[in-house]
C-alpha cells in the first residue's frame, strides 16, 4: 500500500480509549505517510465541553469534522493518517464528502479493556464517564464503506501490524 501511486488517506476511528492516538502515528510511520492528531482540530469550546464531561452535539462536531476533512482533502493522492472518532455514519459521510478517497481503520475492542486503558492514561481531556455515550453513538462501518476493523487487544506493534495486513486487502482509492 505505501508504494501505491495514489495512497489512501486513512482515518483511524473508534470510541475513546481504543488507541487512535497511539496506533495512528505507528500506522503512518509504517506506511511512510504523515500523521495528524484529530484532537488538535477541535475548537477550544469543544475541549472545554468534553473536559467538563458533556458529550458533544452534532453541531459541536461539524467544524471539527470539516477541519479534518480539509486536511484529508489536501492529502488526497499523497496519503496520510488522521485520528478521528468518526462514530456515526453521517460523520464519515461528511469526511468522505470533503475527501472522497478516504478509508477508515476502525479500532474495536472489549469495553472493559478500553475502559481500563482510559483509566490509566494521563493528560487526556476525555473522561471515562463519557465512554457509555461513545458506545451508544457508535455506528460500525457498513459494508459499503471503505475500511477495515482491527481489534485492539495486544500491544501497539501487534495492532499496527494487524491494521497493515487488513489494509493490504483494501481496494485502491478512487
Amino acid at each position: 500500500m505505501q508504494h501505491s501511486p495514489t495512497p489512501h488517506v486513512l482515518v483511524v476511528m473508534g470510541v475513546a480509549g481504543t488507541g487512535k492516538t497511539t496506533i495512528g502515528p505507528l500506522l503512518a510511520a509504517r506506511l511512510g505517510v504523515p500523521y495528524a492528531e484529530g484532537d488538535d482540530f477541535h475548537p477550544q469550546a469543544n475541549i472545554a465541553k468534553i473536559s467538563a464531561g458533556t458529550p458533544l452535539t452534532d453541531d459541536d462536531r461539524a467544524p471539527w469534522l470539516d477541519a479534518i476533512g480539509r486536511w484529508a482533502h489536501e492529502r488526497a493522492g499523497l496519503g496520510g493518517v488522521v485520528s478521528c472518532s468518526a462514530l456515526k455514519r453521517g460523520y464519515r459521510d461528511r469526511l468522505r464528502a470533503a475527501a472522497p478517497g478516504v478509508a477508515f481503520v476502525h479500532l474495536t475492542g472489549d469495553r472493559q479493556l478500553i475502559e481500563d486503558r482510559m483509566s490509566h492514561r494521563k493528560g487526556h481531556f476525555m473522561p471515562t464517564a463519557l465512554l457509555d455515550s461513545q458506545f451508544a453513538t457508535l455506528q460500525p462501518l457498513a459494508a459499503d464503506e471503505a475500511g477495515v476493523e482491527v481489534d485492539v487487544a495486544g500491544d501497539p506493534a501487534e495492532i499496527t501490524e494487524r491494521a497493515v495486513a487488513a489494509l493490504a486487502h483494501l481496494a485502491p482509492p478512487q
